[in-house]
């Protein structure tokens, strides 16, 4: 019986690596968002800046919210009135492939929630507690050495 002749394909180049970016930098009308997932010490860094506020919030008090196919996004308080509203900013960052470079130019989007409260929370709120405005943004993704 005749041996089997083998055959080899040629091997296919490999990808290029999918480098993450770690720093966001955006812009829209007169709102600034800077998000870096980790910083010179480890801990991620939200800074959010427009005509009224200018909030930055580090480690865990950046609320991170998983899910399917939408992104990274990052959410911190930006404003607390007692009894009156809370206010919050969720970013939403789409996934970035760097490849070989290590910056790309991307847009995306933030909301402003603001949320109606009282003495004793949101259940003696009549009617609609939260309403957003939506915050088209564009700017860089970076990957960066802290």
């Amino acid at each position: 019986m005749a041996a089997k002749k083998k055959t080899t394909k040629p091997e296919a180049a490999a990808p290029a690596p999918a480098n993450a970016p770690n720093l966001y930098e955006l812009k829209g009308g007169r709102t600034r968002v800077t998000y870096s997932t980790s910083g010179i010490d480890g801990q991620p860094r939200l800074h959010y800046k427009d005509a009224k506020r200018d909030v930055t919030a580090t480690g865990d008090e950046i609320k991170l919210y998983d899910g399917p196919g939408a992104g990274t996004r990052a959410g911190i308080v930006i404003e607390r009135v007692p009894d009156l509203k809370d206010v919050s900013f969720v970013l939403v960052v789409p996934r970035v492939n760097l490849g070989a470079s290590n910056e790309a130019a991307i847009s995306c989007f933030g909301v402003v929630v603001t949320s109606k409260t009282t003495i004793g929370g949101p259940g003696l709120v009549k009617g609609q507690v939260d309403s957003y405005k939506l915050v088209e943004l564009a700017g860089t993704a970076k990957l960066v050495e802290f």
